[in-house]
């Protein structure tokens, strides 16, 4: 059983950053207690640096007891970053990030990969686009009626064309804020550009992460080490985990087993553009390594991830005889929620797709805060998740089951 366990958790395309996600780790191991009747002790965020934070957490039930070292990479200060940059800067990279998908093939790519998550970006870009062409249209109908009805001269018309194309835009900010059609338009364009090896201000936090992986590994003091990608950070972990292999090859060889585990990935979205060379090569790094496993799980529920597919060969990798990884584990959203809860969250595709990483209202074959905090290696709970869930009586007491093999690429 993994008394000692230290998570590098990878957010995705979130600007709340190490404050909002330690909050949020609270909040949902509260809950987490309540479900399994557990003790629970949950340490301060510390601030390492400008590219890191962790926090630490203490579980304890009937027959076990796990520490957790919960390491969190800080990409806020790029995601904020990005916000604040002029509307100027901001519209063009949009229009570029739509265009570039449809004329590089991306879309379609997409779209026979899985339709429910290209119809998910369709209608993310087009109340983008709807936003820009209705303010446009506007300004330019009042540069006609300027000119033609008031009898101004151009120039005249042209100012007053402007003049209502930042008002009316303006004006409709506080409902693109509340879509997230912003974060969306900067999110999109900037994990294109990392997906390719461009720069894009992840460079740093990432290389500091990778390192600090690979002193973990070497420091040999946790019995797992769990690397978790959730969402954008789907793609964005397993360029750790490469940067990690590529700073110590004998990673997973030594000390702790390493798992890399990718949770409502959006990993294939990026991977599927043709100029994406950067994490193709790490997909297929990861496909034949095996002294470090990985696990992909995907729902059907979410239609913000890939479902039933393949991360590898779906993208175009393949590696023949030689691959390893990784393990895909389909799990139920429905299964983790009350009735009522579930009814309310169908009606929020990005509160179902935080699921993943949140607690569970009741016990489930898959559960974040026990792979996390619990005592089940995670490629255990993938090979049989029933057979482990079972293997929990009162207050969580622990009997492990009968060892069961998952299969790579098995659904």
């Amino acid at each position: 059983m993994i008394r000692r366990r230290h998570v590098f958790y990878v957010e995705g395309y979130d600007p709340r950053g190490a404050e909002g996600y330690h909050r949020l780790f609270a909040r949902e191991l509260s809950r987490f207690v309540k479900t399994w009747g557990i003790e629970a002790r949950l340490g301060e965020l510390a601030l390492d640096s400008e590219d890191v934070a962790h926090w630490t957490v203490e579980t304890k039930a009937a027959n076990w007891q796990t520490a957790t070292r919960y390491e969190f990479v800080r990409f806020e200060h790029v995601i904020r970053a990005a916000a604040r940059r002029p509307l100027v800067r901001q519209i063009p990279r949009t229009l570029h990030w739509v265009f570039d998908d449809l004329v590089g093939g991306a879309l379609l790519r997409t779209v026979r990969a899985a339709w429910r998550f290209a119809l998910h970006l369709i209608l993310l870009q087009a109340p983008l686009l709807a936003w820009l062409l209705l303010t446009i249209a506007a300004g330019w109908g009042a540069a006609i009626a300027i000119e033609r009805v008031a009898g101004a001269p151009l120039p005249i018309a042209l100012l007053g064309a402007v003049a209502v194309w930042v008002a009316l835009f303006a004006a409709l900010r506080p409902i693109a804020d509340r879509w997230l059609m912003l974060q969306v338009a900067n999110g999109w364009p900037l994990m294109r550009d990392f997906a390719r090896g461009r720069p894009t201000g992840y460079e740093r936090p990432v290389e500091a992460f990778a390192a600090k992986l690979v002193a973990a590994a070497r420091a040999g003091e946790a019995d797992e080490i769990l690397v978790v990608g959730h969402s954008a950070g789907g793609l964005t972990a397993p360029i750790v985990v490469t940067r990690a292999l590529e700073l110590d090859p004998d990673l997973g060889r030594h000390g702790p087993r390493v798992t890399l585990i990718t949770v409502g990935s959006l990993l294939p979205a990026f991977a599927l553009h043709p100029a994406a060379e950067r994490m193709r090569a790490a997909i297929r790094r990861l496909a034949i390594e095996p002294a470090v496993r990985w696990v992909d799980c995907q729902a059907r529920k979410d239609i913000m991830n890939f479902w039933d597919f393949d991360p590898v060969g779906g993208v175009g990798v393949e590696v023949g005889a030689a691959r390893k990884n990784p393990i895909i584990w389909p799990v139920r959203l429905r299964d983790m929620v009350t009735d009522a809860a579930y009814d309310r969250l169908r009606d929020s595709q990005f509160r179902m797709h935080y699921q993943y990483v949140m607690a569970n209202d009741q016990r489930a074959p898959y559960d974040y805060f026990l792979l996390v905090c619990g005592p089940v290696p995670v490629t255990e709970w993938a090979a049989q998740p029933d057979a482990v869930l079972k293997s929990f009586g009162e207050r969580a007491a622990y009997e492990r089951p009968e060892a069961g093999e998952a299969r790579v690429g098995a659904r």
